[in-house]
Parts: C-alpha cells; structure tokens; sequence
C-alpha cells in the first residue's frame, strides 16, 4: 500500500460550557461533539526518503505551522519512522468557523500515516498526540460522537440521534483565544452529570462573547432562531458557524431553500463514526 485518500470530517459542538480555569490559564469545558458527513479531504502517497511535503499549501499559513505537516513530523518524530509522504489537502472546511477543520486535518494525517506507515500504534498513543497538537484533536481521533470534559481531551462515547444540520458560515474569522481570553466571558457554569442530560437544554458560552464582537454572527444567528421546526440552533466552537439541527433531510433543506442571498450555509448528516474509525486498534 503505496497510496491513501481519506476523509478529515468536520464537527459541532451541539453545546459548550465553560466551568472553571485551570492555573495555566486553560479553560475547564464540556461539550458534546458531533462528527459530520462533510469534509475535507486528503491524500498521502509513501515516500522512502523522509521527507514530508505539502503539495496544496494554504494561503497564508506557512507550510511549517500546517497542521497536516505538524502532525506528521510528530508521529515521524516520536515513531522514529525514516519514511516520509506527500500530502495533498482538498480544504473543503471553512478555516476559523468553529468546525474543527484544521484539527480534524491533523487528526486524519496522524490515523492515515500510521498506517501507510505500518506503524501499528493504538488509539491511546496517538490521542495523546493529538492533544499536544490541539485541544480539538483528540476527537477525532476517537472516531464517534463524544461528551468531552477537561480541556477537551477527557472523551466518553454518547449516542446521539439521527439528525440533518443547516450550517450557516458567516464570512468572519474568530480568533478563538481571542474569545477565550474576554473579560464578558462567563467561567463559571454548573458542570452536568453524564448521564442522563438534554443535549437540546445545552448552551455556547462563547455565543454572547461572540454575538457582540461580530454582528455578522448574531446576525445569522437570529435568522435561525426564526425557523419553526428546528430541534435546537446555537453557534459551534468559539464561532463563526452557527447551525440549526432537524429531524429529516427535507426539514434542513426546506431551510436551506429559505436563506437570504446575502447568506451562505450548507447542509449534512450528522455521523455516528468517523470514517476512519477502524483504522485503529483501542
């Protein structure tokens, strides 16, 4: 095997609270995640000198900070590997929309090399990984819809049920330390017990920080929220996407139909697994 092309999904946060801060300054959460079928896409092809390239650089983001090329000299690094691979990244995910894109990049670079590879790591190992390339990252990694606690990274499998998404993608970038780091920010929510919860009960605490910096993402927020037959809306991650979740495809895509010109969005299922779930062994 010579060759991958594998799917990088995106997520939501059907909720986020922040319940505490830690004395490094690292925010406490919880969070539900919820893997989507929409993604970006990547392709790795062996290479026996060692070297890793980048052949589909993003603008503005210098080749040695991509999270693809980060991922992969780490599990170079740490394995001790002296094979390399060329990577071509389709970037379908918006960049700074709370989706998770860059994180899920990395995360699907670490599970796809550690194949091509034949490294034959299990799943721990490159969790831990994946944390120290970003908060994001382990969950996917994971591979199912989880409720996350810590900084992220302490991840328990939930079930969610079927459900189409209307993502709505203002055209702003949210710097998430930025949000993070606000003085409005609450830090102080009444973390919940797992289980039982009501995913639909849950709150962004990011969402008012957010709102009030970027009137383009209350904006599209408020539009949502005037749709009758959403099971919930709220903002993903630390912005800009916002979403609204439905029963069936045909609810979504009747939204869809509705948005205003001025308004871009897309609509997808919300998965149960990743699509490399079986990649890797627990």
């Amino acid at each position: 095997m010579n060759k991958l092309v594998c799917a990088a999904p995106a997520k939501l946060n059907l909720f986020l609270h922040v319940v505490g801060r830690r004395e490094d300054g690292y925010h406490l959460l919880q969070t539900v995640f919820r893997l989507l079928d929409f993604s970006d896409q990547l392709q790795f092809a062996l290479r026996d000198d060692g070297v890793i390239k980048l052949h589909t650089p993003i603008p503005g983001v210098p080749e040695e900070k991509d999270l693809c090329v980060r991922a992969a000299k780490l599990l170079q690094e740490e394995s001790g590997i002296s094979l390399g691979a060329d990577i071509f990244l389709d970037k379908r995910i918006p960049m700074g929309g709370g989706l998770g894109g860059g994180s899920s990049d990395a995360a699907t670079t670490l599970l796809a090399l550690n194949r091509l590879w034949g490294l034959g790591w299990k799943r721990d190992p490159l969790l831990k990984l994946g944390l120290s390339l970003g908060a994001d990252v382990p969950v996917f990694i994971f591979g199912e819809n989880a409720f996350a606690q810590g900084v992220g990274e302490k991840l328990s499998a939930i079930a969610l049920p079927p459900a189409w998404y209307l993502v709505l993608t203002p055209p702003v970038h949210v710097p998430t330390a930025q949000v993070f780091g606000s003085k409005e920010l609450t830090r102080n929510t009444i973390p919940i017990k797992i289980p039982p919860f009501s995913v639909e009960r849950g709150h962004n605490d990011l969402e008012p920080v957010v709102c009030r910096s970027y009137p383009e993402v209350a904006r599209h927020l408020e539009w949502l929220k005037q749709l009758d037959n959403a099971r919930m809306t709220a903002m993903t991650g630390s912005g800009a996407c916002v979403f609204s979740e439905f029963a069936t495809e045909a609810a979504a895509r009747t939204a869809l139909a509705q948005v205003p010109a001025d308004m871009k969005g897309f609509v997808t299922q919300g998965l149960d697994r990743h699509p490399m779930h079986d990649f890797v062994e627990q």
